[in-house]
């Protein structure tokens, strides 16, 4: 879905989209058997933010986040070249930050990092809104 969106002129992919899910569906529903949880066999999912960044058409700004609970830029940082994205935004999710009202983020660049203080999160989006038509402008884009 994501690749037909293409040609954009930004991609922010903000969606937590799980690593693994289940290499195959069962068919019905899957009874007790016993005290033993059933084995489920994985498979890992596309990397649609990593796709995307390599996409013939790819935006002239690809954003991904990144929720940590360690090493937050470091771990950033290594996500952005590994993915492709020209930002991630990273945020310390070992606190209680999941379902506040407020939160802090780390935007990363090849230019560097950039840290915003904590803020409401409407603020928080506001900001990046911001920041991302600045570097829109500043990059003449239009799509392709």
């Amino acid at each position: 879905a994501v690749k037909r969106a293409l040609p954009a002129d930004v991609a922010i992919m903000v969606a937590a989209v799980a690593d693994w899910r289940t290499l195959e569906a069962a068919p019905e529903k899957m009874k007790k058997r016993g005290s033993a949880p059933p084995a489920l066999r994985l498979t890992e999912n596309p990397d649609i933010l990593a796709s995307v960044a390599v996409h013939e058409k790819r935006p002239k700004l690809v954003v991904g986040f990144a929720a940590e609970t360690e090493q937050v830029i470091d771990h950033a940082k290594e996500k952005r070249k590994r993915k492709g994205a020209d930002w991630i935004v990273a945020n310390d999710v070992s606190g209680d930050v999941m379902g506040g009202n407020a939160n802090a983020v780390h935007i990363v660049s090849d230019k560097g990092v950039e840290s915003l203080p904590e803020m409401p999160k409407d603020e928080v989006a506001a900001a990046l809104v911001e920041r991302i038509a600045d570097a829109l402008v500043k990059s003449g884009s239009r799509s392709r």
